[in-house]
């Protein structure tokens, strides 16, 4: 992964990193379609290495990102200029399994599939629905910063 250059000053570090990546709750996704940029939010899940999401399989952006699977995503948080903290990820997002989620065991999925759980349905269970899949983005650039450690 590409080492944050500018910003070192307010760059998280790594366990700072990990920690705000598995707190906050929704990301936004920038993919390129057809027509230009598409940005959307979305729920995801970090794993310590790779964020993965729950997408449509019909949806804009994995159509976007089955054709160019390079994007950016943000993860941010704060109000005020002195609480502003994010990470923002580029790299490439991968479809792992069958899109759409089938009812198959899938070892490659049970950590993102058990963060998510635990994550967005309070410890119960996600399962598949015939309409969502898995994308996995593994950062080839992360960039971090934290204002209040102004």
């Amino acid at each position: 992964m590409q080492e944050q250059r500018r910003g070192r000053k307010i760059a998280m570090e790594r366990a700072e990193v990990d920690a705000f990546l598995t707190e906050e709750r929704v990301c936004r996704v920038a993919t390129t379609g057809p027509d230009g940029p598409h940005l959307t939010p979305l729920w995801f899940v970090w794993d310590g290495e790779a964020l993965w999401l729950w997408s449509i399989v019909r949806s804009q952006r994995w159509t976007d990102l089955t054709r160019d699977p390079r994007a950016a995503v943000l993860v941010d948080a704060g109000i005020g200029y002195d609480e502003l903290r994010g990470v923002e990820l580029r790299g490439r997002f991968t479809p792992v399994g069958e899109a759409p989620r089938a009812d198959v065991p899938n070892p490659e999925l049970e950590v993102p599939e058990r963060l998510f759980a635990d994550k967005y349905a309070g410890g119960g269970t996600t399962g598949p629905d015939g309409r969502h899949g898995w994308l996995r983005l593994t950062p080839e650039k992360l960039t971090s910063w934290d204002f209040r450690k102004l």
